[in-house]
């Protein structure tokens, strides 16, 4: 009797240590898994990670602001582009803090949904966009606020905001209604700096400023400051902008047709022209590398803008440079990513959608038309192969479906190509 009874309670100890072994294993099974919280270290000059500069306004005065929905449609758009870092300009407008709201909730609806924001705040000189004369030794009032809420959202959002970029373009001399001296820039950046060293903002966030090369000393001497080389040692990474569309108009000597390829084809002739456009962003983006190298400081450098627009009736049109269509944005676009993926660089490429706010009054106006894709939604050519590839299946925008510019007629396309004006004749003007 002893001995059945012995058997019987080691095989119900058995049986329990089975079923605790079970148990144990489907916990473990279901416990989520912690996903590694990645920075800003981790995501920029990383392939995987492609960026964009984004702005989601679709009317012809940001008065309008994106809602809510439409800046979730605009982020699984982008997402499914493979972008997963932003750009923002400024967090005076609800849009900055509507996006990482919107960002958030498309997380939480999908936990495999990633998307990161470098969140601009945007700074100005004493009296600009008032009338009156801009005192660009003097920083305006309201900076301080706009500091503030940039902290406030990289706090509330820690996981979606990697960089706090203080200002666009707030430094480069041609932007004469608000520009501000370097000191200012320095304030804001070693505050930021500041805060973080405090342990109030995310220690792995990273603190930049984004503007023209010039600005970063790739230019003019006389942006070569002391405060300028304290900037640069200060911010985590350099953020710089270079255009060669513009200069197509400003700087044109890289872009006319030189004598010995006057004999080349009509597209031969464009696309030697757009690979002199590469080079010409390479070579500034290797000037402000080699300033910033003969002051000692060895750190990273990324692309905060660049871009091509694909109308313009003006400076860029068929009266100017005629640097402006579609297939020279597509051109571009595969230019610079291609060479940017390559060297470990990110470029906020601008940008994602056309914005006709920028130039209301002229709905021609090349800074109304810098997006890879139309405010109706319609991918230019430079996204024609995405649509192909049903890339953009079940998304829309506005609630239309992205389809092709031009209907994907690349012959009505290529009607609105013009070959850049000859380098001889280009001396002749001038």
């Amino acid at each position: 009797m002893k001995s059945i009874l012995k058997i019987i309670v080691t095989a119900m100890v058995l049986i329990a240590n089975h079923s605790c072994k079970e148990k144990s294993i489907k916990t473990e099974e279901n416990q989520p898994q912690t996903k590694k919280e990645v920075t800003a270290k981790d995501i920029l000059g990383n392939p995987d990670y492609l960026a964009i500069s984004y702005g989601g306004y679709r009317a012809a005065t940001r008065d309008v602001q994106p809602t809510i929905k439409e800046l979730k449609e605009d982020m699984k758009i982008l997402s499914a582009m493979g972008i997963k870092i932003l750009r923002t300009y400024n967090v005076q407008l609800q849009q900055a803090s509507n996006l990482l709201k919107a960002i958030s909730e498309l997380k939480r609806e999908d936990s495999n949904f990633e998307m990161y924001v470098m969140l601009g705040a945007w700074i100005d000189c004493k009296n600009a966009w008032t009338g009156e004369t801009p005192d660009h030794d003097v920083e305006s009032e309201q900076n301080e606020g706009e500091i503030a809420r940039a902290v406030a959202l990289a706090n509330q959002y820690p996981d979606i905001v990697k960089i706090i970029a203080v200002g666009n373009e707030a430094m480069v001399k041609w932007a004469t209604s608000y520009y501000v001296q370097p000191s200012v820039i320095l304030k804001w950046v070693n505050h930021l700096q500041e805060l973080k060293k405090n342990g109030e903002l995310p220690k792995d966030l990273w603190i930049t400023s984004s503007d023209d090369f010039a600005s970063w000393g790739g230019g003019e001497e006389s942006y070569h400051t002391e405060d300028l080389e304290s900037l640069i040692k200060a911010v985590d990474y350099i953020s710089m902008h270079t255009y060669a569309y513009h200069n197509s108009h400003y700087n044109p000597e890289f872009w006319g047709v030189p004598d010995e390829e006057e004999e080349l084809s009509d597209i031969e002739k464009i696309d030697a022209a757009m690979l002199r456009a590469k080079e010409f962003a390479k070579s500034q983006y290797k000037a402000v590398s080699e300033y910033a190298k003969s002051l000692g400081v060895d750190k990273p450098i990324h692309i905060g803008e660049t871009g091509w627009a694909t109308i313009s009736n003006g400076h860029y049109g068929p009266t100017g440079s005629k640097a402006t269509d579609e297939y020279k944005e597509a051109a571009y676009h595969n230019h610079i990513r291609e060479w940017t993926n390559t060297n470990g660089i990110s470029c906020f490429y601008f940008e994602a959608f056309n914005e006709r706010w920028k130039d209301a009054h002229n709905q021609q106006g090349s800074e109304n038309h810098f997006g890879l894709i139309t405010i109706d939604g319609k991918a230019k050519y430079a996204l024609w192969d995405m649509v192909d590839q049903g890339i953009f299946n079940g998304l829309t925008r506005n609630g239309k479906p992205i389809t092709k510019t031009y209907n994907g007629d690349k012959e009505a396309l290529m009607n609105d190509v013009l070959v850049p004006p000859l380098k001889r004749e280009q001396a002749v003007a001038e």
